[in-house]
């Protein structure tokens, strides 16, 4: 069985991480969202919200895909995250070259730790590249409209969160 874990805070969940999920699901087996607990990033949402988010959105590309898709919080390193859910790869996505940077980094850390865990990057469709959540929270505390960055439960729970 071919295990994939795609790794982030999802704070929140955008259009270009489900972008990401769909096309890694036709990938594999099993995609296991590693939803990072990460308390330097000061997350908006709370871990649970955010899996909660995640979970809704994996439902549908779960039947869409025919992919297991699931959700699951973690605060270790990333590669020890791979061990935990059996994962042999890790995906990426990457919106521009500056994200290849820092990514080339930490393949090479990875792979130092365990040179079985693949690493596959995917390239953000064009029509999501300049999504980010940073700037998805920033438009919405803003008052500009987030429909095109995330999916409709998504904004709503973002106004709600930002009311």
């Amino acid at each position: 069985m071919r295990i994939a874990l795609y790794p982030g805070t999802f704070d929140p969940i955008t259009l270009g991480h489900v972008d990401i999920i769909r096309r890694a699901a036709i990938l594999v087996d099993r995609l296991v969202i590693g939803v990072a607990i990460n308390r330097d990033k000061g997350p908006l949402f709370s871990l649970e919200e955010r899996v909660a988010m995640i979970e809704a959105e994996a439902k549908a590309l779960s039947v869409e895909t025919g992919t297991e898709i699931i959700a699951h919080p973690f605060e270790n390193l990333l590669i020890n995250a791979a061990h935990d859910v059996g994962a042999q790869i890790i995906v990426r996505g990457l919106r521009a070259v500056t994200d290849f940077e820092y990514e080339f980094q930490m393949v090479g850390m990875n792979r130092a730790l365990d040179n079985s865990v693949e690493t596959v990057f995917l390239m953000a469709d064009a029509n999501h590249q300049a999504i980010a959540s940073k700037l998805v929270k920033e438009i919405a505390r803003l008052g500009g409209d987030v429909t095109k960055f995330v999916p409709p439960a998504v904004k709503a729970a973002l106004l709600a969160k930002l009311d």
